[in-house]
Formats: C-alpha cells, sequence, structure tokens
C-alpha cells in the first residue's frame, strides 16, 4: 500500500455570492474529485490548535502528525533550513518578503501594503534586488539569505522572538501600526524602501505594468525547529513534493525526501504535472511508501482575492495533479489511500488565513464502496466525520 496526501493550500473558503452561494471548492469543475469522492470518506479536521495563529507552518505540521503546540517553533526557521542556512541555537530567523508598498510622497509610515508577493516576482528578480539589500544592510548580526520568489531569509545573531505583523494579513492598510517596534528592524525595513524604489529593475517592472518589488517585510521570528523522524514517529519513508522553502523546511528538520521539480514555483501557473510525476516516481520506483504534493496556489489567489483564479487553482489542481496521479497509480496496479485537504481556509472575504476546520476526502484504491457525496466544504460537514485534532489524521490515513 502507498499512501498520498494532496494538499491544496488555503483551498477551503465560505460561500461567495458571486458563485451563487457556493463556495469555490463547491463551484469548481472537480471530475476527479466527484469521481472519487463516491468511493471516499469524506469529513472535517481542525488543523489550528486553539490559541495559535492559522497558518501554514502550524497547520502542514498538523497535517504531517506534528502537534504544533509540541514542535512549532517560528514559521521562519523552518524555511531557513529548507534554503540550507546554518542555524546556530542561539539564532532567530525571520522571514523577509519583498512587498510591494504604494508610493506616493508620504512619510514611509503612511504607505500602504498593496502586494505581499510583489506580483509573484521571479526567484531571479528577487536575487538582484535582494543582493542590492544585501550589500547596504547585511552585517555580522544581520545576515540574508535568498529564497524562492518573494521568499526570502534574514537571520538575527542572538536576537529574540519578537511578534511581529504578517503581511498577508495587513493587504490594502496603512503600514505604520504594523511596523516593527524593534527600532532596527524598523529602520532595516525604512532603508530597504529606499534602496529599492527607484532600483533599475522595479523602473522597468513598473513599465511592464508589474508590481515594484520595493521593500523589506520581516515577520514569522523564530529559533532553531528541532523535529523528529518522520520515518522514526510513522514507520513511513516520505517524499515531500513542494516549490515553497516552509514545506521543503518541515520535510528536511523531519528527515524527510525533497523533490527538486523544474518549474514549480508556488503560483497560479506552476508545474502541476512535475508534482504529479514527481510523485508517482517516488512511490513506484524510488522505494518511498509516501508522498505529499503541496500545491500554494489555492492560497495565493485567496490572498489576491480573485474569486476566478482561486476556482481556476482548484480546478488545476484537479485536472492536472489528482486525476493523472490516480490514473498513474492504477495503470501501474499500485494500491494506495490517498488524502485530500486543505491545510487552512484562505477566504476570499478577509484574504487572510482562518482557523475554520477544513474538508477532507480519504480514498482507498481498495475500497469499492459508493456513495453519493462530492467533496467540498458542505457535504464534508454533514457527514458527521470529524478530526478535532488535526495531527491525528495522519495516522488514520496510514491505518490500513
Amino acid at each position: 500500500m502507498k499512501y498520498i496526501i494532496v494538499l491544496g493550500d488555503g483551498m477551503a473558503d465560505e460561500p461567495i455570492e458571486a458563485l451563487s452561494g457556493k463556495t469555490p471548492l463547491e463551484y469548481a469543475k472537480t471530475e476527479a474529485m466527484d469521481a472519487i469522492s463516491k468511493k471516499a470518506e469524506i469529513g472535517m479536521v481542525h488543523t489550528i490548535p486553539e490559541g495559535m495563529k492559522p497558518g501554514s507552518d502550524t497547520a502542514n505540521l498538523s497535517v504531517l502528525g506534528y502537534d504544533p503546540k509540541k514542535y512549532y517553533s517560528g514559521r521562519s526557521p523552518l524555511e531557513a533550513l529548507s534554503i540550507g542556512v546554518p542555524m546556530k541555537d542561539t539564532d532567530i530567523a525571520l522571514r523577509c518578503n519583498i512587498v510591494t508598498l504604494s508610493e506616493e510622497d508620504v512619510p514611509f509610515e503612511e504607505r500602504t501594503i498593496l502586494d505581499h508577493s510583489s506580483g509573484e516576482i521571479s526567484t531571479e528578480d528577487c536575487a538582484v534586488l535582494l543582493e542590492a539589500v544585501r550589500k547596504e544592510l547585511e552585517t555580522d548580526t544581520y545576515q540574508f539569505y535568498l529564497g524562492t520568489s518573494y521568499r526570502h531569509c534574514l537571520i538575527w545573531d542572538k536576537g529574540e522572538v519578537i511578534d511581529l505583523a504578517q503581511p498577508h494579513d495587513v493587504l490594502g492598510q496603512v503600514i505604520g501600526q504594523y511596523l516593527p517596534t524593534d527600532k532596527v528592524l524598523y529602520e532595516m525595513m525604512k532603508k530597504s524602501y529606499d534602496i529599492l524604489v527607484n532600483h533599475p529593475l522595479n523602473i522597468e517592472r513598473k513599465k511592464q505594468g508589474l508590481n515594484p518589488a520595493n521593500c523589506c517585510w520581516f515577520w514569522g521570528a523564530g529559533t532553531k525547529p528541532m523535529l523528529s523522524s518522520f520515518e522514526e514517529k510513522t514507520g513511513k519513508k516520505g517524499m515531500m513534493i513542494s516549490a515553497v522553502d516552509l514545506l521543503k523546511g518541515i520535510a528536511v528538520g523531519a528527515g524527510m525526501g525533497v523533490a527538486k521539480v523544474e518549474g514549480a514555483n508556488g503560483g497560479l501557473h506552476t508545474n502541476y504535472e512535475g508534482k504529479m510525476q514527481a510523485a508517482v516516481k517516488a512511490l513506484t520506483e524510488e522505494g518511498y511508501d509516501f508522498a505529499y504534493i503541496h500545491v500554494e496556489a489555492p492560497d495565493e489567489m485567496g490572498h489576491q482575492g480573485s474569486v476566478e483564479k482561486k476556482v481556476q487553482a482548484i480546478e488545476y489542481l484537479d485536472a492536472r495533479v489528482i486525476a493523472p496521479l490516480v490514473e498513474n497509480l492504477k495503470e501501474k496496479n499500485v494500491d494506495f489511500r490517498l488524502l485530500v485537504l486543505p491545510d487552512h481556509p484562505t477566504p476570499i472575504r478577509v484574504r487572510t488565513h482562518t482557523a475554520d476546520s477544513v474538508p477532507y476526502m480519504l480514498y482507498d484504491s481498495t475500497n469499492e464502496e459508493c456513495h453519493t457525496w462530492n467533496y467540498n466544504e458542505k457535504e464534508g460537514k454533514s457527514s458527521g466525520n470529524y478530526f478535532e485534532k488535526g495531527y491525528e489524521i495522519i495516522d488514520y490515513l496510514f491505518s490500513k
């Protein structure tokens, strides 16, 4: 038996008037999920422990079987593992987004944050901009590391874990009240804007109608993570397939394999087929028992507030990952159990994460029971199946 999780990041949502009162998951054309749901179990799972912020960090730890209350030490340290940052026990890692701020003639703190991802900027463009920041701001105490797309890392030697605003939580708002209280971090953010606002690359981006990547935004501070071995904990050899450093970092910390997929970028137009193929290869050729396919696109489209693109992201996930995955494994006569779920909701209404429970679907290729339901939030709730502790659902996946 092989095991797969397909995780549509932020895929869950709320009923939307523009979709005739349906959620994007209900509204989307999902032929593959509709077909397997008839032979699957559906239900709801609560991935965010009480009192913790609803983030992809805590939620994906839960889905992978790690109780965030026990294992979570901050988001950025997990990403630092993926990037290959040699963290010391006394280091503090911070996420360094390169974001888009408004450019009107006002003081820095009166600017508005327009885009947490600078239009899903490429890693190549961000490398140029981060190097410009590094030349001006890097010291023995503060070291910058390049990540993926807009997501980068700042290591603060002998720093402290401080509360910092998540940029995707304050989109469209004036930034003053959300800036760091730490004076050095505040000044670094302010100076990064001065460095980047008239950078030739940003001037060119604006000419092309693209959002300029004009400021560093620090958040997600944490200490060096200490995850237990996934294989020792579950008895399963696991492969992570994701475009984002957070998920790859969790995998590195847990001793899982990490697939490299050309063209996987965390955006709407990522390499869906490449992720599916990497999972099939890991399971059928490389000796892995478990594959975790993480797709970031529904979350990004939720943050953008685009109903149309979120629906499209879900349809791509269905048609370009789930459908060919099931087909490939059945053609190879592989018995498998497939768990499909989001990590958390990213409702279009709020354009950020919420801590509400999410729908899951568990399909077993050896099961011939037939049902009438489809996979979505409404029917997941009506099923009566519920996991209060999200970190227990992976044991349920592995139970047969």
